[in-house]
């Protein structure tokens, strides 16, 4: 990915230092945001002659009411396994990018690397990035969804290495893989859409007069590329999320059509404005900080 690398090549390993530390620090500032969606997720539409209000209304009605009936503390709900998930997904699906990216390119190349090659290379590199950190994603969901749960029932895990152990021992080794199929298809093309548009758009910037490969270029190149990835990702998202966090659908196919049924289309867009905060935020503390730690070891 041209634009994602510096001038002077750096290493794998470089790669995936700088990408954990710089999406590590990004979950933090916005696992309240990300709590907020995951609540506004999993609420089911209210049945027929309910005249009950939704318990969750929107991102700041969310946030209000969790701190108000959990603490303050609860926005932070999932942060040891989503610190988990940013140190293994966040290095692997960046670092892995050029590596993957000059394979299908040939390291000859000398012109731009064509749209559609980024494109397949993001892809392939969020889909591995998260097989391998799903089991931390599935933790961080089910500690977000806690909250949930009517008044008076016991939680179901103490903390996150709690979960680890609960979830293993009482569903097995595989259901730490609950939702994989989801989380592929969300992941991969929440990848693809981010890496590629901050990279196109960024290419696009830097050719207008004026403009240099400065903090208000990745700016605005991160933002981009927040909208993009919330745009086209946010129907696989929700059914991750439900599948995650509510055991009583058979499969993916099952949660997509149930979802769709039972709530019609625009509930694959729930939490859309969280969701779009969050990754706003999330991609611009993300890619500066990525910018500027390669800079710091390219020199």
């Amino acid at each position: 990915m041209a634009d994602l690398s510096p001038k002077t090549q750096i290493s794998f390993v470089q790669s995936f230092l700088c990408s954990a530390f710089a999406a590590s620090l990004a979950e933090f500032f916005t696992l309240p945001l990300d709590v907020a969606k995951v609540r506004l997720q999993l609420q089911k539409k209210t049945a027929v002659g309910d005249v009950g209000l939704p318990k969750y209304r929107g991102l700041r009605g969310t946030i209000n009411t969790i701190a108000g009936e959990e603490g303050i503390s609860a926005l932070w709900k999932g942060m040891v396994p989503g610190l988990h998930r940013q140190c293994i997904y966040g290095g692997l699906r960046i670092g892995l990018y050029d590596p993957v990216k000059t394979f299908f390119v040939g390291s000859a190349l000398i012109a731009e690397v064509p749209i559609y090659h980024m494109i397949l290379a993001a892809l392939l590199t969020g889909a591995l990035a998260i097989v391998v950190a799903n089991p931390t994603d599935l933790v961080k969901v089910r500690l977000q969804a806690e909250g949930q749960l009517p008044h008076g029932v016991p939680k179901r895990y103490s903390g996150a290495m709690d979960a680890y152990y609960t979830i293993v021992k009482e569903e097995g080794l595989g259901a730490l893989w609950t939702g994989l199929g989801p989380n592929i298809a969300r992941n991969a093309i929440i990848n693809a859409a981010e890496l590629a548009s901050y990279d196109q758009i960024k290419r696009m910037i830097l050719n207008i007069p004026g403009f240099s490969d400065s903090v208000f270029t990745h700016l605005l190149a991160s933002l981009g590329a927040g909208f993009f990835a919330v745009s086209i990702g946010s129907p696989p998202d929700v059914v991750k999320s439900r599948m995650m966090g509510d055991s009583t659908y058979k499969n993916t196919l099952d949660c997509f059509l149930k979802t769709l049924f039972n709530e019609g289309f625009l509930a694959f867009y729930k939490g859309f404005l969280p969701n779009f905060s969050r990754a706003a935020v999330w991609n611009v503390v993300m890619f500066l900080t990525f910018e500027q730690a390669k800079r710091l070891i390219t020199g």
